[in-house]
């Protein structure tokens, strides 16, 4: 694919370099994918000050939280493989939180569902947590000895709580239910299948050690830039490191259709991922912020970005995509600024030079030979009339009355037997095709009405 995005490089560099010096940082890695490709990179400034080394695509950065969007991707895997459901009770996988504070109902009402999208209502942090003096238990299995000092702390599903402690089990749970540490799960049926090999929890092999950039402090009362604390060792909600030319990868990863063919690597599938990208509540009473499934989008104007952010001592990142668009942005900062603002506005910049370069015009995916009898005019007993075309490689049923309906239909599995695609009223019911004794198709049943096929006047 060729992207129009280069075309405006000197832009994206432009507003890259005015957000370092404006926030007085020591430096920043940032990127812009459009589908496929990570398409423009930048480094502004230096990954470490003292040293004078420069920042580039390749440096790395501790990315923080959005850690959880792999540990999310690893319950989703295990989802779907059978291992796991996601309305599964915690406490089925982890017995020891059978001790844990439940004030308002039983302790099963914290699922995996509801810990993914932090609406668990567990506390926010392992018990004896201070951020400020870097005091954090990183071990499940110490927290959970400790299960009687920590549980809800509001009921499930009453607002958006955000949980670091929550994702630090559901790595646990990734753990025991594969039968493999959590990293180790990672490093196999995500990292290694998607080519990241410089994303790496801590401690980092030597040669990606000498990679990483220096943390630093936020300035305070003059331009000295000081080292930040080293932050305490996380894992599941936050430790993974990586850099821009891997997490372009991870963000193609998102903007795919389906996770690969056959002969690739298959990390998770289409329906999945969209599902882990689609909104399940509202954050905030104005509408701009919602979560999904590891994932939340925040609204900019008339633009939802998928994203999710990442912060430690001397670290702050952001990746953000749009899936309509197929475009995405990265923003990592060895200093103290605001990364989700610097990579919308990188993204918006990139989003609209594709939309003004128009659409790419490829050839369409040939149809199956079976379908051609299908595809015509159908009637329902209202006289609404319905088409069933081949589309942009996917047969989708339109009907004349509302130009949005537009569902498509998978096969399943059963000669003349579909099932409707996620999106609609009608998704996961079953379309039947019906045939006369010579093979002539002459209705279809969508699920809640037969539709009857129209002929062609002879």
């Amino acid at each position: 694919m060729s992207s129009p995005v280069p075309g405006v490089a000197a832009k994206l560099h432009a507003c890259a370099a005015r957000f370092v010096k404006e926030n007085r940082l020591p430096g920043a890695a940032v990127g812009i994918v459009h589908g496929d490709e990570l398409v423009w990179s930048g480094g502004i400034g230096y990954a470490d000050r003292e040293s004078r080394r420069a920042t580039d695509s390749a440096t790395l950065h501790r990315i923080a939280s959005i850690t959880k969007t792999f540990t999310g991707t690893a319950i989703m895997q295990l989802r779907d493989g059978g291992s796991l459901d996601l309305d599964d009770p915690a406490v089925r996988h982890l017995p020891e939180l059978s001790g844990a504070q439940a004030p308002f109902g039983p302790i099963e009402t914290v699922t995996i569902r509801r810990m993914l999208s932090h609406e668990s209502g567990l506390a926010s942090e392992p018990p004896g947590t201070d951020w400020a003096t870097r005091t954090y238990e990183g071990s499940p299995a110490r927290n959970l000895e400790r299960s009687a000092e920590t549980g809800m702390r509001i009921p499930p599903n009453r607002q958006g709580k955000y949980s670091n402690l929550a994702y630090q089990l559901l790595g646990e749970i990734v753990a025991r239910v594969s039968g493999r540490p959590y990293t180790e799960y990672v490093r196999a049926e995500i990292l290694d299948p998607l080519g990241m090999g410089a994303t790496s929890f801590e401690p980092l092999p030597a040669a990606l050690a000498e990679r990483m950039a220096t943390a630093y402090d936020a300035r305070f009362l003059s331009d000295e830039l000081v080292p930040a604390t080293p932050a305490p060792m996380v894992g599941a909600e936050g430790g993974l490191c990586s850099c821009v030319d891997d997490l372009a990868r991870w963000i193609s990863f998102q903007l795919k259709e389906n996770a690969g063919a056959d002969d690739e690597a298959q990390v998770l599938s289409g329906p999945s991922l969209v599902e882990m990208q689609t909104a399940r509540y509202l954050q905030d009473p104005e509408w701009t912020t919602a979560w999904g499934i590891a994932w939340y989008a925040a609204r900019r104007g008339e633009v939802i970005w998928v994203q999710h952010s990442g912060g430690l001592p001397g670290f702050v990142t952001n990746v953000c995509f749009d899936p309509k668009e197929r475009v995405g942005a990265i923003a990592l900062l060895n200093g103290i600024g605001d990364a989700e603002e610097l990579a919308m506005d990188l993204g918006g910049i990139a989003r609209e030079a594709v939309i003004a370069a128009g659409p790419s015009i490829e050839l369409p995916p040939a149809m199956p030979p079976e379908y051609a009898s299908l595809l015509g005019l159908y009637l329902n007993d209202q006289g609404e009339l319905f088409r069933l075309e081949w589309r942009d490689g996917r047969l989708t049923m339109l009907r004349t009355t509302d130009p949005a309906w537009k569902p498509t239909l998978r096969p399943e599995g059963v000669a003349d037997t579909f099932v409707v695609d996620p999106g609609f009223r009608q998704s996961g019911e079953t379309v039947r095709v019906g045939q006369r004794s010579d093979g002539r198709v002459v209705s279809i049943f969508k699920g809640d009405e037969t539709l009857v096929r129209l002929e062609p006047a002879e």
